[in-house]
C-alpha cells in the first residue's frame, strides 16, 4: 500500500500537521517487545524522541519504561502512568529542583554524568532522608560513525564520566550512605546502522564492568543506551527495523553475570517511521537554474534538515501518478536561508495546493517544533 493510500480524510485537515500511523506504531512496538523478551532485555523509551500523549500511552501500554532527560519529562511519564520503578532520569545538567522532584517520585535510577553530580545527588538525597539509586554514565570513547552533532560517546563530547575519574566515583559511592550504585550506563550516539559500533561498545562495557566487579561492586544493571538507526531513504520497504539482529549483538558480545539486567534506551527506532509531516505547496517559483516549492511548513515544524542537514524522503502525494518530473528545492516560509527540507529533489511536476509528505518524521519532529516567527503550534492527526 502506498503512503498516500494510508492517509484518511487527508483534505479535511488544515496544513501543516503531523500525521501518525498508529497501527504501524503498534506493530513496531510489538516487534521490539518480542525481540527484547527473547533475550530477557529491558527497554526504556526515550521521551525526547516524541512525547505526544497518544504515542506515549501506546508505549506505556506495551510495557516499556521511560528514559527521561529533564524534570518535566519525568513528571510527564509519571502523570501518564509509567511506573516510577521503570523511570530513568538521564541528562548532563539536572537542576536541584529536578533531582528533588525525581527523588520524591521514587524513580528507579539517576544516570549520573559527572563526579560533581554524584556529590550533589548525595547531598540532596541526604537533605530529604532518601537514597538516590544511580548508574554511572561512562564515556566509552567509542566512535558511532554518525553525524558529529549526534555523536555522544567520544572523549571530546560533554556527556558522561571520563574513565580516569572512575576511582574517585567509586570512593564516593563507597562512603556515601545516600547513594546506591545500580549499574553503569553508556550511550555512544544516534542513528547508528553499523552493528559493529555496538560490538565495540560491548567490549568497552565488559571492560568497565569487570573494573567495578574487581573493586567489590555488584552491578545489577548494564545500561547500553540506544542509538539504533532507521531507514530514512526507503521508509515503506523498511518501516520496522530489525530489532532481533540488534539485540542479538548484545546477547552475543556482552558478558552478563547471573541475574544481571541489560537495559536499553530506544527512541527513534520505535517512533520515527510512524510519523510524517504533511504540508501544502503555497507557491511554485521557477527560475533559470532553480525551481522552488515553497511549503506552509518550515524549520519551525521540522528542525532536523536545518540543524543536522538530515535527509527526509519528500513525496508529492497529490500528484504521485504524474509522470512528468522536475527538480525542486523544497523550502519553507521562515525568514532563514537554512529553512530548506531538500535540494534538487526529484518530484512530479507540482502546483500550488499540492500536498507534500515529509516522511520518517515521528522522531525529533514534533518535539523540536518552535514558535519562531510567531508560528502556530503544530497539530497532530492520527490514523487509528
Amino acid at each position: 500500500m502506498s503512503f498516500r493510500n494510508k492517509l484518511t480524510n487527508v483534505g479535511q485537515h488544515d496544513t501543516p500537521y503531523y500525521y501518525y500511523d498508529l497501527p504501524l506504531l503498534a506493530e513496531t512496538l510489538n516487534a521490539c517487545a518480542s525481540a527484547s523478551r527473547k533475550y530477557g532485555f529491558h527497554v526504556h523509551y526515550a521521551l525526547k524522541a516524541n512525547f505526544n500523549d497518544r504515542i506515549l500511552g501506546m508505549i506505556r501500554d506495551a510495557g516499556f519504561g521511560a528514559d527521561c532527560v529533564s524534570g518535566n519529562e519525568v513528571s510527564k511519564a509519571i502523570e501518564l502512568g509509567f511506573s516510577p520503578e521503570k523511570v530513568v532520569f538521564a541528562g548532563v545538567g539536572k537542576s536541584d529542583k529536578e533531582i528533588l522532584e525525581a527523588l520524591n517520585y521514587g524513580i528507579f535510577c539517576f544516570n549520573a554524568e559527572s563526579l560533581q553530580e554524584l556529590e550533589v545527588l548525595s547531598e540532596l538525597a541526604a537533605s530529604v532522608g532518601k537514597k538516590a539509586h544511580v548508574a554511572l554514565r561512562v564515556n566509552p570513547n567509542v566512535d558511532a560513525h554518525t553525524h558529529h552533532n549526534i555523536t555522544t560517546g567520544l572523549a571530546e563530547n560533554k556527556f558522561g564520566i571520563n574513565q580516569w575519574e572512575l576511582p574517585a566515583c567509586a570512593e564516593l559511592l563507597s562512603k556515601s550512605p545516600n547513594l546506591w550504585l545500580e549499574g553503569i550506563h553508556f550511550h555512544v550516539g544516534s542513528q547508528i546502522t553499523d552493528m559493529n559500533v555496538f560490538k565495540s561498545l560491548c567490549v568497552k562495557v565488559n571492560e568497565i564492568s569487570s573494573w567495578f566487579e574487581e573493586r567489590g561492586f555488584n552491578l545489577r544493571v548494564l545500561n547500553v543506551g540506544g542509538g539504533l538507526g532507521v531507514d530514512y531513504y526507503d521508509p515503506d520497504t523498511n518501516s520496522i527495523v530489525d530489532f532481533d539482529s540488534y539485540f542479538s549483538v548484545f546477547d552475543q558480545f556482552l558478558e552478563r553475570k547471573p541475574n544481571q539486567e541489560v537495559h536499553f534506551e530506544l527512541g527513534r527506532a520505535l517512533v520515527a517511521q510512524c510519523g510524517a509531516l504533511i504540508s501544502k505547496v503555497l507557491y511554485v517559483k521557477k527560475g533559470i537554474k532553480k525551481n522552488f516549492l515553497v511549503l506552509d511548513a518550515g524549520m519551525t515544524e521540522l528542525m532536523r534538515p536545518a540543524l543536522y542537514q538530515a535527509y527526509h524522503k519528500i513525496e508529492n502525494i497529490t500528484a504521485e501518478n504524474q509522470t512528468d518530473t522536475l527538480k525542486y528545492d523544497v523550502v519553507g516560509p521562515i525568514c532563514e536561508s537554512t529553512d530548506c527540507f531538500g535540494k534538487e529533489v526529484v518530484l512530479p511536476e507540482s502546483k500550488r495546493g499540492d500536498l507534500i509528505a515529509i516522511r520518517t518524521a515521528g522522531a525529533y519532529g514534533e518535539v523540536m517544533a518552535s514558535h519562531y516567527n510567531l508560528r502556530e503550534t503544530i497539530k497532530s492527526v492520527y490514523n487509528d
